[in-house]
Order: structure tokens, then C-alpha cells, then sequence
């Protein structure tokens, strides 16, 4: 994970002074649709995908003709919804994501994404319902053997420069590491998935 972050802070320093003129600076948001693939832990239940949105910063610096460095920091929703018999879970998980993506264009505007990012959980919000009303409860996991506080995974996708100014996106992200090593009822096995689309304002 370091060398993660090294080697774009690398990529930063080693482009910026050349580049400088040409940088630019955006703000992003969109929405994402999240589920997650169980592991071989007991996770003898089935999952439905739930919305969330994400929002944040990026910037992209060009590299050579038709590749550029666009490194992000977005603050993302994700979880999963599970439907029983007597009321329906929801799982929110409340993430920073830092994509540390790589944008390859293809003809004048259109653009395939694609990297590595790392997850940090910032909290766990779990909410059942049932027909007799809602109990809800917010908390952050502090045990680092149920719920792992850092992830990595890989992003791909692509964007579309509508002009120098504007953009619209869609990717998928998929964890690479399981949040947890030891499935229970209480807290499954699983790796997030998350298709999100957006829009792009560059500065």
C-alpha cells in the first residue's frame, strides 16, 4: 500500500514542474451502486445491491501524448441490502477511496480509466427494518480482526471530456482484499463491488 503511494507522489513531482501549465484541478460526484461478493466465510445469505453517492477532488497531469496521471481522494458510500422473511438489513460503509488511476484516450474525448486505489473505513452504519418500524444503530469498528480498516482495490472504466471543462464517467471497483478474515452472521466475509457513474468539473 505505501509503494502505492510513493509511486504517485513520484509520478506527481517528476511530471508537475513540466507540466505545470497544463495541470488541472476538478471537483466530481456521483452516485454508486454497491454489493458485495461473499468470501467462504458463513455467508449462508443472499445480498441485493444499495445506492450511495461519492464526492471529491481529482486532478490529471499529463504525461506523454494521450496518457495522464488523475489521481483522486473521494469520500464513498457503499454496502448491501438483505431482504429476509421478517424485515430487510442495510449496510452502509463510509469510506475515503484514493484511486490512483491512469486515463488512456482514444480518439478526441473519450478516455479508458484504469488502476489501483486504496480504502479507508470511516465507519459502519447498520440498519434493519421491519413492519413493526426501524431500529437503527451507527457504530465504528475498532477491532482490526473483524473489519479491516484499510483496502486495496482495482478500478476500471471510462470518461467522456465533453469539452475542457466537463466530463461524465462510469466506472467498476472491486476490493482485492476481504474486510474481514473470519465470516460470522454478525460480520460476513465479503469484498465490495461498486459500478458508479458521475460528472467532472476541471478547473
Amino acid at each position: 500500500m505505501k509503494k502505492i503511494f510513493i509511486l504517485a507522489i513520484g509520478l506527481f513531482v517528476a511530471t508537475a514542474a513540466s507540466a505545470q501549465d497544463r495541470i488541472k484541478f476538478g471537483i466530481k460526484a456521483g452516485l454508486n451502486y454497491s454489493d458485495i461478493i461473499k468470501g467462504d466465510g458463513n455467508n449462508n445469505f443472499d445480498t441485493e445491491a444499495k445506492p450511495g453517492f461519492n464526492a471529491g477532488v481529482t486532478v490529471e497531469i499529463p504525461l506523454i501524448a494521450g496518457l495522464q496521471f488523475t489521481p483522486e481522494v473521494l469520500y464513498a458510500q457503499k454496502g448491501y441490502k438483505n431482504t429476509y422473511s421478517y424485515g430487510t438489513f442495510k449496510q452502509t460503509t463510509n469510506f475515503i477511496d484514493v484511486p490512483v488511476l491512469f486515463a488512456f484516450r482514444l480518439g478526441s474525448s473519450f478516455n479508458i480509466v484504469a488502476g489501483p486505489q486504496v480504502s479507508f473505513l470511516l465507519s459502519t452504519k447498520n440498519k434493519f427494518e421491519n413492519g413493526f418500524g426501524g431500529v437503527e444503530e451507527t457504530r465504528v469498528e475498532d477491532d482490526s480482526d473483524r473489519f479491516k480498516k484499510s483496502l486495496v482495490a482495482g478500478v476500471i472504466g471510462f470518461r467522456y471530456d465533453v469539452n475542457d471543462k466537463f466530463d461524465i464517467h462510469a466506472r467498476y471497483a472491486l476490493d482485492f482484499q476481504k474486510n474481514n478474515e473470519n465470516g460470522t452472521d454478525y460480520t460476513p466475509e465479503y469484498k465490495n463491488q461498486v459500478y458508479s457513474v458521475g460528472v467532472g468539473i476541471k478547473f
